[in-house]
């Protein structure tokens, strides 16, 4: 039998890291209830003074996972990056995609020896590309100052402390370690990969394709034609992920396919949610509107089409779905060519 491994207190990683998390919706707010199982303090950078006010008024975020309360001793609440970062070891990035430039770009404080964690699953629109990249090229933070939190994990049931579970990639064996240790608690399981790139393009290219489950549900196709198309989805994920970076993997793991199921079923998928409303007839911008949250596949689906369309790749659905969200392009006649493509 193998002997268990002894920690000590001085090298527990739960004691001796110092983490925080920027951002203040949904997925931000679950990432905090997450990590306040483990560490003694955590670290919070919020939007607005009004949205810090609230949290240390109520104990709880006033728009998002608003059941979801907190020892008002267990946060350090922010509205300055740079404070946030400078106090903190590990930096949990958890805004829209769409915001994290303008976040970042606040930064000035030295944040050469922190680790960096993104929780975010869209492309950045400032340089089309995934955060790893951004990361990197803008900020010279290199791979092992990073990490990539993938599903399937949705924030509401976190809030709930339903069991779920995480993937954390990383290249770094100590950083997994560590990172592990501050996540994992009763509802939170965790498992590591080395996959980041994988991780992340997964965890874009399911949102597209929960849009297109969506629209498929608003248009009236039921489970029988749902599970075809997610079958074909897992396929075409496949397909783009070994054009884009050829890395051992299995799809079929839970950070792959799990997180693409949950994405594409669940009535908690904003994804989801915004393509029923298209194939019930909204229009794309009036869809896109009527949420109080962002649908991160619909930023994400240009990039990821144009992206294919360079590498030559065949991907009926991802075609299908920026068809409808860019060109215009009818759903419902839309989806009828794409049934006669699917198998």
């Amino acid at each position: 039998m193998a002997k268990k491994k002894i920690i000590s207190e001085s090298s527990n990683p739960k004691k001796n890291l110092s983490v925080g998390v920027v951002g203040s919706g949904s997925f931000a707010t679950a990432i905090v209830k997450m990590l306040v199982e483990n560490c003694k303090v955590v670290h919070w950078c919020v939007r607005s003074e009004f949205v810090k006010g609230a949290i240390e008024l109520r104990g709880h975020n006033p728009t998002y996972l608003t059941a979801a309360h907190f020892n008002l001793k267990s946060l350090k609440l922010t509205t300055d990056i740079n404070e946030l970062v400078s106090a903190c070891d590990v930096i949990v990035l958890a805004t829209p995609s769409i915001y994290l430039s303008d976040t970042l770009d606040k930064m000035t404080c030295d944040y050469s020896e922190k680790i960096f964690v993104s929780a975010i699953k869209g492309i950045i629109p400032r340089v089309n590309d995934v955060v790893a990249h951004y990361l990197r090229d803008e900020f010279k933070i290199g791979f092992r100052n990073q990490a990539v939190i993938a599903g399937p994990c949705h924030a509401e049931e976190v809030a709930m402390e339903r069991l779920s579970y995480l993937t954390i990639a990383t290249v770094e064996d100590e950083t997994a370690e560590k990172l592990e240790g501050v996540f994992s608690s009763d509802f939170i399981k965790v498992h590591t990969s080395k996959d980041i790139l994988g991780n992340e393009y997964s965890a874009i290219l399911k949102n597209i394709f929960a849009i297109g489950a969506g629209i498929a549900s608003g248009l009236g196709y039921g489970d029988n034609f749902t599970a075809v198309f997610v079958s074909n989805a897992i396929r075409e994920m496949e397909t783009f992920l070994e054009a884009i970076y050829e890395a051992p993997r299995d799809v079929n793991e839970s950070a792959y396919l799990g997180d693409l199921l949950v994405t594409a079923y669940s009535l908690f998928s904003r994804n989801r949610n915004l393509g029923n409303l298209i194939g019930k007839g909204y229009t794309v911008k009036s869809a896109i509107q009527s949420m109080n949250m962002v649908a991160e596949g619909y930023y994400a689906a240009d990039s990821i089409y144009k992206t294919a369309k360079q590498k030559n790749l065949k991907l009926p659905i991802i075609e299908t779905v920026y068809a409808i969200l860019y060109e215009g392009k009818n759903a419902e006649k839309q989806f009828r060519k794409l049934t006669a493509k699917l198998n």
